[in-house]
């Protein structure tokens, strides 16, 4: 057996209203969808900007508050200037919890947290530059 494609990544939030917020006003994904499972968990599919995978955010109360551990998954994004990002992000009132860093391959970088604690990584490449 072999996989075809990457479809979507589901992460459980604790509230999903704020986390969609926060990916749509602060990130500029797009909602696709919104519904309730047949388990009852409340569904948001966002679309990236250039991707065809999606983010299924799921909230689902009767499991408790979602709690992530430090380190444990991020998600990384591509930006076309850093500066600017950084610009926008701190007028948005969000923090920048690492970075500016630069790699070997001239990548710059800098992490914010999501809701809940899940890292989001903003990642302005060099131009040519297709390392992951």
């Amino acid at each position: 057996m072999k996989v075809q494609k990457l479809l979507h990544t589901r992460m459980r939030v604790s509230d999903l209203d704020e986390t969609v917020q926060f990916y749509t006003a602060i990130l500029g994904l797009e909602v696709i969808e919104r519904k309730t499972s047949p388990r009852g968990s409340q569904l948001a599919f966002l679309k990236v900007p250039n991707s065809d995978e999606l983010i299924e955010l799921t909230s689902f109360p009767p499991s408790g508050p979602v709690k992530v551990q430090e380190d444990l998954v991020h998600l990384a994004f591509q930006v076309e200037s850093l500066e600017q990002t950084i610009a926008g992000l701190t007028a948005q009132g969000i923090t920048i919890t690492d970075g500016p860093t630069t790699t070997s391959s001239g990548s710059r970088f800098i992490f914010v947290d999501a809701p809940d604690g899940y890292e989001i990584e903003l990642i302005e490449r060099p131009a040519g530059v297709k390392i992951v």
